[in-house]
């Protein structure tokens, strides 16, 4: 069964104007799939929506949407007339700096985004996956979610949600022939990444390209991948070998540029 078999004939990205949602939404057009592109930003995943036509002749639907509303989110989702058979979850919305000085709001928005919208929207499209007896989700998590991360407490906390969430549910539904993973990456170098890091890109920085390549080349084959050889090192002393308490202050100093 070829990759668009399993997982076609559509593929909803969620975060997809820039970035790593960009690179998900091409490497995924390479695979002939079509696309529904969802993000806040209009122009930007329009250009992106026009380009992946014009390159990969696949069908495109770009939706601007904020994902932090998802009761819109779910009505756009339930007007489409198309059978998505893969959902990529790459939105975020990350508050740096500490928390005593980080607002409700944002706070708020955090949870919205980074936890409500992606475990609701799995568990929307999830029952179409098992009427049709396959299918994929791909969360995006992060290596900050493998510990208390300071400056980054928020975000690190609901990206463990989703790590832990991929889990769950890649053992729940592998009878019903649908493969979940979650992706724990590191630094990406991205154009929000580049803007809130001051000091010099991270040990193990990945291109968007090379973390959305190697999350959907391992969809089927457990539940977490973790891109990049130095990041799967990190991993697995940050979270396994260290002490709990020295791996947070590794974290602190590894995020002690962000602002």
């Amino acid at each position: 069964m070829t990759f668009r078999e399993k997982y076609g004939p559509y593929a909803l990205v969620a975060g997809a104007s820039y970035g790593l949602g960009e690179a998900f939404a091409e490497a995924l057009a390479k695979r002939k799939l079509n696309l529904v592109l969802i993000a806040r930003g209009k122009d930007r995943l329009e250009a992106t929506a026009s380009r992946l036509r014009e390159q990969y002749s696949v069908e495109v639907m770009s939706f601007a949407a904020d994902l932090a509303d998802y009761e819109t989110t779910k009505r756009l989702i339930a007007g489409l007339d198309v059978s998505i058979g893969l959902l990529v979850y790459n939105a975020a919305f990350a508050p740096i700096g500490l928390f005593e000085n980080t607002g409700e709001d944002a706070l708020a928005l955090a949870a919205a985004v980074n936890v409500k919208a992606p475990l609701l929207l799995a568990r929307l499209l999830s029952a179409g996956m098992i009427q049709q007896g396959r299918g994929g989700i791909v969360l995006m998590s992060s290596l900050a979610g493998g510990q208390g991360s300071p400056k980054l407490a928020a975000y690190a906390a609901t990206k463990a949600f989703n790590a832990v969430l991929a889990e769950g549910l890649w053992k729940e539904l592998l009878p019903r022939n649908i493969d979940v993973i979650g992706c724990c990456a590191g630094a990406i170098r991205t154009p929000g990444y580049q803007q809130a890091e001051k000091s010099k890109a991270a040990p193990g920085t990945l291109e968007a390209g090379e973390v959305a390549e190697q999350a959907l080349h391992a969809l089927g084959k457990g539940p977490i991948v973790v891109p990049g050889v130095v990041n799967k090192i990190a991993r697995l002393l940050m979270t396994r070998i260290l002490p709990r308490r020295l791996s947070i202050d590794i974290m602190s100093k590894n995020t002690g540029g962000l602002s």
